[in-house]
């Protein structure tokens, strides 16, 4: 049976080069990445909520140290699972210092504080994960990372277009992490793909630099050019109308939309409100509650922002902040909480009349 594997790594260069190596094994792959702190935790969740489905599973994680508490956790978890009768085992690859207490508990917890992730990773997959058939650049590229994350600048040549790597990294946040997590992720490692075949040219680190901007445009590019702005709207517009069936959402008989997190709603807002009209109004929700709404002359979002928070604006453009709103690190859990706020306000009577029966479907 083809081992299965549940990859959860860091958001930085050296946890995206840690799933860009495991790539290139001939396993069954799910992936999962998180910052540190609560998401770490709502990753894990969601890992164990997947594995319920399988009889048997490798977590791998890279690049996260977990507290003693989350290792503790996610032990208990895995016995249990093994305790049905499933076959789960546990590995985490890492090399932060402040993970030593669970690293003396825990077999499955490898911390080396001498070496990247990138680096233990590839090395660990060589000899346990069947990496036989690297690409011919990938052991440069560990070394470039390596360089970088342990800030080797003695490795000058590695050292510099570490750099530029990592800042590719950083600065790729055209695509939100929560509701895009897949493609995000699918576009930071065709980055770093892509990159890593760079690693040899003449003043690599100067080429890669120049050529950041033509590298993104390539990935949202589909079929004619545009400026950059154009063409990643167009590529979240229809990111949204492929997930028109988990993020619709409906208030007096309106049919919205609910984004989380994405942003420029002027732009991304009225582009997905004219590719499908069949929407009364987008609303994009932020981490901290903050709401934007648009709307193209089908219901007055204006009243809408007024009677969820307060807030207001013009009909086909408002605004306002939701009191009490939680972050999340999943959309699912964001929907919900909105979800009650509709069913509160929809209790009471309000301004806003509801969509007649007749025009709710059209």
């Amino acid at each position: 049976m083809q081992q299965t594997i549940y990859h959860l790594s860091h958001i930085d260069l050296d946890g995206y080069s840690c799933q860009l190596i495991m790539q290139h094994t001939p396993y069954t792959l799910h992936f999962y990445n998180a910052n540190y702190g609560a998401e770490v935790v709502e990753r894990l969740e969601e890992i164990v909520e997947a594995i319920e489905n399988e009889k048997m599973a490798l977590i791998l994680i890279t690049d996260l140290n977990l507290t003693a508490d989350e290792s503790k956790w996610l032990n208990k978890r895995v016995e249990r699972f093994n305790e049905k009768g499933k076959k789960i085992t546990l590995q985490l690859l890492d090399h932060h210092g402040s993970g030593k207490e669970s690293a003396d508990r825990y077999k499955w917890y490898y911390l080396d504080t001498t070496r990247s992730a990138t680096k233990i990773t590839y090395e660990y997959a060589k000899k346990h994960f069947n990496l036989s058939n690297e690409p011919e650049w990938m052991e440069d590229y560990v070394r470039v990372v390596n360089a970088v994350d342990l800030w080797l600048q003695d490795e000058e040549a590695n050292f510099e277009y570490g750099k530029v790597c990592m800042r590719l990294v950083t600065e790729a946040r055209e695509l939100n992490r929560t509701i895009f997590a897949k493609e995000d992720r699918i576009y930071k490692l065709a980055l770093l793909n892509e990159a890593a075949s760079m690693i040899h040219k003449p003043n690599a680190p100067i080429v890669l630099d120049e050529q950041i901007h033509a590298m993104k445009k390539s990935f949202f590019k589909e079929n004619e050019d545009n400026t950059l702005d154009n063409l990643i709207t167009k590529y979240i517009v229809r990111l949204f109308g492929e997930k028109q069936s988990k993020m619709t959402i409906y208030y007096k008989g309106y049919r919205g939309f609910l984004s989380y997190g994405v942003g420029n709603t002027s732009i991304i807002g009225n582009g997905f409100l004219l590719a499908y009209p069949h929407y009364d109004f987008i609303v994009d929700v932020s981490p901290r509650g903050t709401m934007s709404l648009r709307a193209n002359n089908q219901v007055d979002v204006s009243i809408i922002a007024k009677e969820w928070a307060g807030g207001g604006g013009h009909p086909n453009a408002a605004g306002g902040r939701i009191q009490g709103f939680k972050e999340q690190f999943r959309y699912d859990k964001a929907k919900e909480q909105i979800h009650k706020l509709i069913d509160a306000k929809e209790a009471v009577a309000g301004k806003l009349e509801h969509k007649p029966t007749e025009q709710q479907y059209l």
